[in-house]
């Protein structure tokens, strides 16, 4: 056991210098959930979501449930941690993207870890992967290196839609099965203001290299999905906290309208 130290802390080092970004957005995860969250749900929301993460891509590469069949090259093996056949950091990712989109999904709702809130954050999680998986699929043309392929290809720019219909599934296991196990009794969740910027923080990245090796096409196509989705976020927003046409009011007897009695006019009545 002893002599094969050397070997995994030189394959604990090239997980971390081949994907520094991945490890950038998941230590602003940890910071940002540890405020909202709590330092030990933090933990919890990490743990858990890697967990759920690594068996559905165990599975996806032997069965095709739930993300479609692929597999991964093995490129880069011996120069990172692997568990079976899967990378290390590549399950990492998914405890970061859905707690940001679970953050995005709770703004501006009274409910903060109600069913709404759940549906609303597996759909973001699955929105972001739009963006994510394709630019993944082009990893040799950047510097994530080409880890993995979809044998048979897939319509949406080489992805298959099984692949959204699993990310749409596993965020809601991941952030339903946190919000089943750490109500917010007795601890308050935070704001979710910082974790909603983690998510378009992780969208602009993965916009900003999509243009850089030349899918404008890719990024014009996720910009006016996530643009339509900001639309529709704002306007549900204005529905929960009850914005919207003000009733009419009330006209005198002479035909002119009367002004609603303030809350001092109200009190003194």
């Amino acid at each position: 056991m002893l002599e094969r130290l050397p070997g995994l802390a030189a394959q604990a080092w090239g997980t971390l210098s081949l994907r520094p970004y991945v490890f950038v957005f998941l230590a602003a995860f940890l910071v940002l959930a540890a405020r909202d969250l709590g330092r030990t749900r933090a933990a919890g929301f990490l743990l858990w979501g890697w967990m759920v993460a690594f068996v559905a891509e165990y599975a996806s590469t032997r069965v095709g449930i739930p993300f479609g069949l692929y597999h991964y090259t093995g490129s880069t093996a011996g120069a990172e941690l692997y568990l079976g056949n899967v990378p290390f950091f590549d399950s990492l990712s998914f405890p970061f993207l859905a707690y940001a989109s679970f953050c995005l999904a709770r703004c501006g709702r009274r409910r903060p870890d109600g069913p709404g809130v759940i549906i609303l954050a597996g759909i973001l999680m699955m929105l972001l992967d739009v963006v994510i998986d394709p630019l993944a699929v082009r990893g040799d043309r950047w510097f994530l290196g080409r880890i993995f392929t979809y044998p048979e290809g897939g319509v949406y720019f080489g992805v298959p839609l099984s692949n959204f219909a699993g990310w749409l599934v596993v965020g809601w296991i991941i952030v339903g099965g946190y919000a089943a196990a750490a109500p917010r009794r007795p601890r308050a969740l935070g704001s979710p203001a910082p974790g909603a910027w983690l998510y378009y923080g992780v969208l602009l990245f993965n916009l900003a290299v999509t243009l850089w090796i030349g899918e404008r096409l890719l990024a014009v196509v996720g910009i006016l999905i996530h643009g339509g989705a900001i639309l529709l976020l704002w306007a549900s927003q204005g529905i929960m906290r009850g914005d919207g046409p003000r009733p009419p009011v009330p006209a005198r007897a002479g035909g002119a309208p009367s002004r609603l009695p303030t809350t001092r006019e109200t009190q003194k009545s």
